[in-house]
């Protein structure tokens, strides 16, 4: 029975391949290459049509799927992420499966778009924030990462703000991608509160190039007024 079992996904892997492989564009693969040099098996699929697939497995048994999807492509990876955050449940429910998919994210555009499809933390915000405790405190660029984009999708609001200034501060990481998502967080932060914002940007102990960035993403901000973008500009260091 197991073997049948097994043969059955190794089947629908198959077909997923395949209809992913007929949903490919060269061309898009080839700028997608270059938005995630390093990032390997890409095969070109347009984000939409990923998000639809992961729509119709979410229908499903989708814990069967993501016990045995594969990982052999970037959209594979992409399409159980995105899966999992279509899917019913809460995070008691999904929390074994997203434990095991974080460690799969490996460039800023799996982590980004699969944030912004894990909703858990609008229903759950204080379960989901306890989650993210040991993903902020990683030493794993990406782990790192995808705590910080939760919390500048999900946490910049009046109940949360003090903590999330402070876990954007508190995170002491020379990688590039959580430097670029700690900068976008305080961006974020200080577009929706700037009162309570300006005071970190006037004082902290950000890498130059974080802080810097912070700012470049702040006066390049359609929503924040031209006065306030000069205030800021002053900062940099």
């Amino acid at each position: 029975m197991k073997a049948i079992v097994s043969g059955a996904f190794q089947e629908r892997n198959v077909q997923i391949r395949t209809q992913l492989e007929h949903l490919a564009e060269p061309a898009f693969r080839q700028f997608t290459e270059k938005l995630l040099p390093g990032t390997e098996n890409i095969l070109g699929v347009r984000l939409p049509l990923l998000r639809k697939m992961a729509k119709e497995l979410a229908k499903g048994d989708w814990k069967m799927y993501l016990c045995s999807a594969s990982d052999s492509s970037y959209e594979e990876i992409m399409l159980q992420g995105m899966t999992l955050g279509y899917a019913r449940g809460d995070l008691q429910e999904k929390r074994e499966f997203l434990e095991r998919f974080i460690p799969k994210i490996d460039n800023w555009s799996v982590c980004d778009s699969i944030c912004s499809t894990i909703k858990l933390a609008r229903n759950q915000p204080e379960e989901m924030w306890e989650f993210l405790q040991p993903y902020l405190n990683s030493s794993e660029e990406f782990h790192i990462r995808f705590a910080l984009v939760q919390l500048l999708d999900y946490y910049v609001n009046a109940a949360y703000l003090s903590m999330v200034l402070e876990a954007a501060q508190k995170v002491k990481q020379d990688d590039y991608y959580v430097n670029m998502a700690q900068a976008w967080l305080l961006s974020i932060c200080y577009r929706e509160f700037p009162k309570e914002t300006l005071p970190v940007l006037e004082k902290n102990s950000l890498k130059d190039f974080t802080h810097n960035k912070a700012i470049q993403k702040i006066t390049e901000s359609l929503k924040v007024p031209g006065e306030e973008k000069e205030r800021v500009k002053r900062l940099r260091r």
